[in-house]
């Protein structure tokens, strides 16, 4: 958003300088990008006056100039056919920079003759494009300094242009006066009252409109306009174009150049038609699609369904709050204009612009907002310039929809500001603030006015009164300790587990990753899944049509991925929710894990080797255990059908109680994944974990054994079938209070154990708490452990 210091002073009365109005500014959250400002770079241009002028001697369109200057008579080289004696002329002496041909003039030679300096045109000096002669001045004293002749004669030529950045949510400074009456509210001046007009009709308008009944709905509120005969559209007031330009606009014409001020000073979009053109009376209606229009841009744009329009008995004209057709444009020759303000749906207007690839003014301020209120005095304000600069007979206002209700108002609690800012503002001041906003307090509503759509609470109050006060007045203040001691923790119990998994598993050599929540349906059918119940209503593609079941599956698609680039050693895990339903609830958090290929790289000396069963038993034990689960548990069978069926096992307390699973991914889930193995996972289910009778945050105390344990090794010879669990819970069994543990550490099958059968060796821990163990004592345990795992399993003890 561009606007001239000149331009602001029409409804701002301020003696601010552009530097203090550019801190405001920016300190109210209209934030300056850039001032551009013709005194700073003219400064060192003075008056000098060309005493005598004669021809060069080598030159036809040279001149040699005696000019006299604040310095003496310089003898200045000139090419200009108006240099000439008795002229007052704009001097550049030696080492002045001269924009508009960036260059610093110096003392040199033309043709033989020495130039000390320049005369200077408008476009050299970036003041307009004028460049068939030297300035010639009607006054000024040698010496005096060019911009100061110019703010006395004809200052809107060194009138400063600020540009500001504008946030989505101030539409109201899309306007001049919006950005003035923020000023106004921070104390830089005093808002001059607004320009108002009623403009009475003169005649019936021959011209009517309507807006179809499914347009009114998100489409357009209020279309009025008014006729008026009898114009003469030629070029805009000097005064006009010259603000135009500075803003960076092209002057067009009278009727053009009238919508585009309204549009800079007001916010508000207007558009006027050749009414000469226009066939029989206009429509606003949504296009069926298919439909085209040549843009005043003379581009032609196609017309998607339900996009909204103007049309008139021959077809559309207008592109409903974005651009007008080329066809009903005004022109030199126009006589007869239709003039036209409405309020449009914004987001329609938007979707309309994007489809269409247009950037206009009228669609940038119309999807941000406009002020409804202000619509039909917009019409007469505009009629009124119309008549004074183009002449003309107004016609009859004709309105189709209504003038929408914008009306709203919140509470204004004055304690507010400083609980949601922390700043101490006091009660008057925040109302004499909302006021000059243009808020209307009643009692301690304030009633928002219509061009402040951003404002929809009581919150939205604080911040305008914060915003207007300055933020950079807050002083931080330390809040006072709310307790005193250790504070409580704020993370819960299974979001702290969920952290201690990530950070032992990561310290275990993981790798973690984070996969996507859903997987194609092949996949998901392998571990479980798959089913109407988790399938996306709308994916993103096919290969994410599912929520996940578990972890696996991403992980080892990760591994596949890893490995078709070379990466055959990978150890990855994942924390993250998997799905077993498709409502609300229906998902549970997993800690995953998978080891791939081998235990490290080639190696010399053998170490390296392919991974196995215990090494991602031991992974799981660990993580179970920073988990806080028990020590003592059981390993069973039984796990679900992606786990090899003999290198598995699941982690319980009792039989249905499991809390984790590893094992040996099944061959065929890796040959459906592509994965080259072997490969081994592991998945845990945190939330199966009990929870610590304890919930202090004390450790407990240090139990250290000064009396000497006893270890004692048994072997027996059972069925081949008997798993090893059942001896090492048969042993444990034999005396909870005195044995700590038991371990199977040898295996022997053939020789002389038989056909059918096996040895198992293990190792039982004997640790005494009250006096050491005497033999006869080790021998009482040591017959009962034989007793209990010979009862259990049927076996012998092994000779």
């Amino acid at each position: 958003m561009k606007f001239t210091l000149s331009w602001l002073q029409d409804h701002l009365e301020t003696t601010a300088s552009v530097a203090e109005i550019s801190d405001a500014l920016t300190d109210l959250g209209l934030e300056v990008e850039g001032i551009e400002n013709p005194a700073e770079r003219l400064g060192d241009f003075t008056l000098g006056k060309v005493l005598h002028a004669e021809q060069h001697p080598d030159a036809d369109r040279l001149r040699i100039c005696k000019v006299l200057t604040d310095e003496g008579e310089l003898q200045i080289i000139c090419g200009a056919p108006n240099a000439r004696t008795g002229i007052t002329a704009v001097i550049a002496k030696p080492g002045t920079y001269v924009p508009g041909i960036d260059t610093t003039i110096g003392v040199g030679k033309i043709r033989g003759i020495e130039s000390h300096g320049m005369m200077c045109s408008e476009r050299e000096m970036e003041l307009s494009d004028e460049h068939d002669g030297i300035i010639e001045l009607p006054s000024g004293e040698v010496g005096e300094r060019f911009v100061d002749w110019l703010a006395q004669n004809d200052p809107s030529k060194i009138d400063p242009v600020i540009e500001i950045a504008i946030t989505p949510n101030r539409p109201d400074a899309l306007g001049v006066r919006g950005i003035a009456r923020d000023l106004a509210a921070r104390g830089l001046g005093t808002m001059k009252p607004a320009k108002t007009a009623h403009v009475e009709g003169q005649f019936a308008s021959p011209i009517t409109v309507t807006i179809d009944d499914d347009t009114r709905q998100n489409g357009c509120e209020v279309f009025a306009g008014r006729l008026i005969r009898g114009v003469t559209n030629g070029p805009s007031p000097d005064w006009l174009q010259k603000r135009l330009r500075a803003i960076g606009l092209r002057p067009i014409s009278a009727l053009v150049d009238i919508t585009n001020f309204f549009t800079y000073d007001r916010n508000r979009p207007l558009h006027v038609f050749d009414a000469g053109k226009v066939r029989g009376n206009l429509r606003v209606h949504r296009a069926q699609g298919g439909e085209t229009l040549m843009g005043l841009d003379e581009k032609e744009y196609s017309f998607g369904p339900g996009q909204v329009v103007i049309s008139d008995d021959e077809g559309i004209e207008s592109i409903g709050g974005i651009m007008g057709g080329l066809a009903t444009g005004c022109t030199s020759e126009t006589t007869d204009v239709f003039l036209e303000a409405a309020v449009w749906d914004h987001i329609q207007i938007a979707s309309t612009g994007r489809a269409l690839k247009i950037n206009s003014d009228a669609r940038y301020r119309n999807e941000r907002g406009i002020d409804p209120a202000f619509n039909m005095e917009a019409v007469d304000l505009a009629t009124q310039m119309i008549i004074e600069l183009c002449g003309g007979e107004p016609s009859n206002i004709v309105v189709a929809g209504e003038v929408p209700d914008v009306r709203r108002a919140y509470t204004l609690d004055p304690a507010r500001v400083s609980s949601l800012v922390g700043m101490d503002i006091p009660e008057s001041e925040q109302r004499q603030t909302l006021t000059a906003l243009g808020f209307r307090m009643e009692g301690n509503r304030a009633q928002v006015p219509s061009w402040r759509p951003d404002v929809r609470g009581e919150a939205d109050l604080v911040e305008e009164v914060a915003r207007v006060a300055s933020l950079t007045k807050l002083v931080g203040k330390p809040l006072p300790r709310a307790q005193t001691g250790v504070p409580k923790p704020i993370l819960s119990g299974a979001q702290r587990r969920e952290q201690i998994a990530r950070r032992t598993t990561a310290a275990l050599g993981y790798n973690e990753c984070v996969t996507y929540s859903f997987i194609d349906q092949a996949s998901a059918a392998l571990f479980g899944g798959g089913d109407d119940a988790t399938m996306l209503a709308n994916p993103i593609s096919s290969e994410m049509s599912h929520m996940r079941p578990a972890l696996l599956p991403g992980l080892l698609q990760a591994a596949a991925r890893n490995q078709s680039r070379g990466q055959m050693n990978l150890a990855l895990f994942e924390v993250g929710q998997a799905f077993h339903g498709g409502e609300p609830g229906d998902q549970h958090l997993q800690v995953s894990g998978l080891l791939v290929g081998q235990t490290g790289p080639k190696d010399v000396h053998g170490a390296a080797r392919a991974v196995d069963v215990y090494d991602v038993k031991a992974d799981t034990e660990a993580v179970l255990a920073a988990l806080g689960a028990p020590a003592k548990v059981q390993i069973l069978r039984g796990g679900d059908g992606w786990w090899h069926p003999g290198r598995h096992g699941r982690i319980c307390l009792g039989p249905k109680k499991v809390l984790g699973v590893f094992g040996e991914i099944h061959p065929r889930i890796l040959r459906a994944l592509d994965v080259k193995g072997p490969a081994m996972g592991f998945t845990i289910w945190p939330a199966e974990i009990p929870q610590p009778r304890n919930q202090s945050a004390n450790r407990g105390a240090l139990t250290l054994r000064d009396l000497q344990a006893v270890e004692r090794d048994f072997a027996f010879v059972v069925d081949a079938d008997v798993e090893a669990l059942t001896l090492v819970n048969a042993a444990a069994g034999a005396d909870k209070t005195l044995i700590e543990d038991v371990r199977i550490f040898d295996e022997f099958i053939g020789g002389s154990v038989g056909e059918g059968k096996k040895s198992l060796a293990m190792t039982v821990r004997l640790q005494p708490t009250e006096a050491t163990l005497k033999d006869a004592e080790i021998e009482a345990v040591s017959a009962k452990i034989v007793e209990k795992v010979t009862k259990a399993t049927g076996g012998t003890l092994r000779g």
